[in-house]
């Protein structure tokens, strides 16, 4: 039986169980869980193995601690819309202004009217690349930024959606580099996770590399099929289709960098990659997401709340919906706001008010402003799967319960 540490405020015992229960029956290996309500974080919890060794000579266990930190994927796109969302607060980047008015190269292939915000809802018709970067690409700024510029959009921009995999991170990234004059892990780390003390970074420092797990591909665990979890785990027909033909949308769109980057390599967790290699512990992630709707404490003792991260006005635009509905690259329905998910089917949270993202294989931030919750899931096990996830399907479950909610 793996040991669970950490522990959880009076009432919220039975999501300590379902955590525990993730690794009995669930297949975790290492995982860590914090959530915030109304100001007080009332559960951080961790367990497992940090660098599991699958497939190889069997190795010591490497304990999951407090500080362990891990490679959050997707989720990395929440932390980088907030970056474009707080320059709007502060007047600095305008949502409804041509990217080419920030970025001029931006212009090829008819983009030159494309305003800012269809980059954050997933409109902009360039989720995939017609060469995809290689290793060299992606680690040099520059080399990534010119490629998306140049790319021809994939639909009209502003008439559909899709899920932009790789490439909404450098077109998000480049507009902040070009409006504030900072790269966007440089003012991540400068206005929002040094002031908050977060350990979250896009682009991680070298003295915190020794704290990382490793990331590991896991199938979906046998116990999922039959418990009650609420996934599809065999996904409909037209969706096997579309990611097994090489030549589809949603193919190319996951493909956009290739061959697939070893997100388990120093270098690749040092280089910004906005779209999917933010690195942080669950008890920041839960942080932050507290922090976007006022429901952070200041940590000085006082049980005063820190001011929401983001105004009224910002943030509830950046709610929308802005889009919903058939997604050209998932081949399914999904609801963005301005860089979020919003809580459905495809990307399950606790409410209809509840926002974040969800990274590949797992992992899982949002805030709900209703309930008062930031919630913050991280693992190192890599089930299938872009959005929903039945180990963090049965955390929600579990806060829910707490809450006094079915």
């Amino acid at each position: 039986m793996v040991q669970i540490w950490g522990g959880t405020a009076e009432g919220f015992e039975p999501v300590r169980a379902a955590f525990a229960r993730n690794f009995a029956e669930y297949g975790e290996l290492g995982a860590a869980f914090a959530l915030y309500v109304r100001g007080r974080k009332v559960v951080d919890l961790w367990g497992g193995d940090a660098r599991p060794e699958v497939g190889g000579r069997p190795a010591p266990a490497v304990p999951w601690t407090a500080d362990t930190a891990q490679v959050l994927r997707s989720v990395t796109k929440g932390l980088t819309a907030t970056v474009a969302l707080l320059l709007a607060e502060r007047g600095q980047l305008d949502l409804d202004a041509p990217v080419a008015s920030y970025w001029p190269e931006f212009k090829a292939e008819g983009k030159g009217e494309m305003p800012v915000r269809w980059l954050l809802s997933h409109q902009a018709g360039l989720p995939a690349l017609d060469e995809p970067l290689r290793l060299e690409d992606v680690l040099t700024w520059e080399r990534a930024a010119a490629a998306v510029a140049a790319q021809a959009p994939a639909w009209e921009p502003g008439t559909a959606h899709g899920y932009h995999p790789y490439t909404f991170g450098w077109l998000v990234g480049e507009v902040v580099r070009r409006a504030s004059g900072r790269s966007v892990g440089r003012y991540f780390a400068e206005e929002i996770a040094r002031p908050l003390g977060l350990d979250l970074w896009i682009g991680l420092p070298a003295a915190a590399e020794a704290r990382v797990g490793r990331l590991v591909d896991l199938p979906a665990p046998e116990a999922a099929r039959s418990g009650p979890s609420g996934l599809r785990l065999r996904p409909k027909q037209s969706v096997r289709d579309a990611y097994q033909d090489p030549t589809s949308l949603t193919a190319r769109s996951f493909a956009s960098v290739g061959p697939t980057v070893d997100l388990n390599d120093p270098a690749v967790h040092a280089a910004e990659i906005p779209g999917g290699n933010g690195i942080g512990t669950a008890r920041s992630l839960a942080r932050f997401y507290a922090a976007l709707i006022g429901a952070a404490d200041r940590a000085d003792g006082s049980g005063a709340l820190l001011p929401p991260l983001l105004g009224p006005e910002v943030l509830s635009r950046a709610l929308g919906p802005a889009v919903s509905g058939p997604d050209r690259v998932l081949i399914v329905n999904s609801t963005f706001g301005l860089g979020f998910w919003r809580h459905g089917p495809t990307a399950p949270m606790a409410s209809p008010a509840s926002f974040g993202h969800p990274g590949r294989g797992g992992c899982l931030g949002f805030a709900d402003p209703d309930l008062g919750l930031g919630f913050g899931y991280v693992t190192n096990g890599m089930q299938p799967g872009v959005t929903g996830d039945v180990r963090s399907r049965n955390l929600i479950r579990a806060v829910r319960g707490c809450l006094g909610l079915s």
